[in-house]
């Protein structure tokens, strides 16, 4: 528990495809050998930004123990096993842990929500299997998880924390009372760290520039915080992952292939992306290239 405690920044890693619409791990394993280099604590497999939603469970769980396999001794491996089904969720966090993963990440029943009561006996069924991070987005699940309903859970011997995703306020009364949290949201992770107190973020934005994360956590840097507001906002003009995908594929760090229902950022919103991404050192940037690509430069897959 003290490692995961100590874990400040942790990305939430994008799972790339090949031409045949599958998952890319040689590519995958560059993506994450980066985050390794710039001091990364751990890495969120088939999270949103890993469109674990779009992947089956059979690849999930495969990139699962893979990451684990390849990656598992630099890195704390967190795999999204959650599910708005339960007995889904179960299933899949056990496979999880015995392929040797460190911790779940648990989100609340989405779109068949459930009773406050509900949720708070699903988690429970979850915390009893391992570790676990608990993933409060509202905007999401369509169903906030309030203090009521996480002080009970956070006296789990399982339960790490909570990546919070609606504000610092929340943050600061969570950890001013000993319940850890990790920002989810990268435009307020900085402040959230230095400020209100969290033990740090899952973040989006690592994907592409991991080192400057790693140092927008390390140390209060209101000038570094600033400058990389514009490319936060950016990468979340879309829903996540749209825009850390697109960013991916100009900077040539991944094959530019979509599985549907995403598809790339507009044209116009390449070129502003473009522009920030220019601002940025080269060597601060996961991949080699810097282009605006074409419409018809993106592939999409089913």
């Amino acid at each position: 528990m003290k490692q995961f405690k100590a874990a400040s920044l942790m990305t939430a890693i994008k799972t790339p495809f090949n031409v045949k619409g599958e998952i890319d791990f040689n590519t995958y394993d560059q993506l994450v050998a980066k985050q390794i280099k710039a001091g990364v604590d751990g890495i969120v497999v088939g999270g949103t930004t890993g469109e674990g939603h779009l992947l089956t469970w059979e690849e999930h769980l495969i990139l699962i123990a893979h990451s684990v396999h390849k990656h598992g001794k630099d890195l704390l491996i967190i795999g999204n096993t959650g599910s708005n089904n339960t007995r889904e969720a179960i299933k899949a966090t056990q496979y999880g842990f015995a392929a040797g993963m460190d911790a779940t990440l648990q989100i609340n029943p989405y779109y068949g929500r459930s009773s406050s009561e509900g949720v708070i006996a699903h988690f429970e069924k979850l915390l009893d299997i391992g570790p676990t991070f608990i993933y409060n987005v509202p905007s999401r699940t369509g169903q906030d998880l309030t203090p009521a309903l996480i002080k009970p859970l956070s006296k789990h011997k399982n339960f790490i924390g909570v990546k919070e995703c609606t504000g610092n306020e929340r943050i600061a009364y969570y950890e001013e009372r000993g319940i850890a949290c990790w920002s989810g949201n990268d435009d307020e992770s900085a402040a959230g760290r230095h400020q209100y107190g969290s033990h740090g973020v899952i973040s989006v934005t690592s994907n592409i520039v991991p080192n400057l994360m790693r140092q927008l956590i390390d140390a209060p840097n209101d000038s570094l915080q600033q400058s990389m507001q514009p490319l936060m906002q950016w990468l979340f003009c879309e829903p996540n992952p749209i825009g850390i995908n697109t960013a991916l594929m100009m900077t040539g760090a991944v094959a530019p292939i979509f599985r549907m229902p995403y598809k790339a950022l507009t044209k116009v919103q390449r070129e502003q992306g473009l522009a920030l991404l220019a601002n940025i050192a080269k060597d601060e940037l996961v991949g080699d290239k810097l282009m605006l690509m074409a419409d018809d430069d993106f592939q999409y897959c089913c």
